[in-house]
């Protein structure tokens, strides 16, 4: 197999959640330039409509589905309109996902209620519905879940106070592992990425802040850009990552190597 072949996804199909701007979009953007067909989700359709529309120009097929990840009705729908579209789904990309900010002993409840439905319960729905409706009857899949270096480290307090965030994340590093450690028989592989700081309209605020302070911790001294997740991502939905699994890889200019 050539290098050209092991990184091609042509004639493979992915769902891609949260895909409707930000690192969702930049992996929509290489999966579809390797040749898969696209199905996004994201709770808004105008969005997701602008995000279809840039794709296209690209040569990428892409449907969307409006949906919010955090209900469980939305996620098994998502799962069930995806196959309609596109049949089979062999790589599921989990990036939806919020952030809060509150010091813990101020934290509403309502609030980490809404991470944890999103960030990880919706996470593992569906998961769990693509796995058992498509990857597990045909012994295949890859699953990419979008965690986070908040998930490998606390916060300085001054800095960030995002408490329901990081143990979300937290959460996702090691669904990862279990989950690639009980699928792995059926051939479906479960990895991770956890991105360091890439502009977004989730930390949008938080750069405005701090940017300067966050980006001098930074050994490459900067932030992510638009193409920074692409590589890891074509890696672990391609057959070039065939063996590997269960694995969390930090894409963050090396801030969690001198953590």
């Amino acid at each position: 197999m050539s290098i050209q072949e092991m990184f091609s996804l042509a004639g493979r199909t992915a769902i891609i959640t949260g895909g409707s701007r930000g690192l969702g979009l930049q992996i929509a953007e290489v999966l579809g330039d390797a040749g898969a067909r696209l199905v996004l989700s994201a709770r808004k359709a105008d969005e997701l409509e602008h995000a279809v529309e840039h794709l296209a120009k690209r040569g990428i097929e892409a449907h969307w589905v409006a949906g919010n990840m955090g209900d469980e009705s939305d996620a098994r729908a998502l799962a069930a309109a995806a196959r309609e579209k596109l049949g089979e789904i062999d790589v599921l990309v989990n990036n939806a996902g919020a952030s809060w900010g509150a010091a813990a002993e101020d934290h509403p409840l309502d609030a980490w209620d809404k991470l944890m439905n999103l960030n990880v319960r919706g996470l593992f729905v569906l998961s769990q519905e693509v796995g058992r409706s498509s990857m597990i009857p045909r012994r295949k899949g890859s699953i990419i879940n979008v965690a986070s270096i908040a998930g490998l480290r606390g916060n300085h307090p001054d800095e960030m106070k995002t408490l329901a965030y990081n143990t979300s994340k937290g959460a996702v590093v090691n669904l990862t592992r279990a989950l690639a450690g009980e699928w792995g028989r059926y051939g479906i592989r479960v990895n991770a990425l956890a991105p360091g700081f890439f502009p977004s309209k989730m930390t949008r605020g938080l750069l405005s802040e701090v940017g300067d302070k966050l980006v001098a911790r930074v050994p490459l001294a900067r932030l992510g850009d638009e193409e920074d997740l692409k590589g890891a991502a074509l890696l672990f939905a391609s057959d070039a990552g065939k063996h590997i699994t269960g694995q969390i890889l930090a894409v963050d200019g090396g801030v969690s190597a001198i953590l």
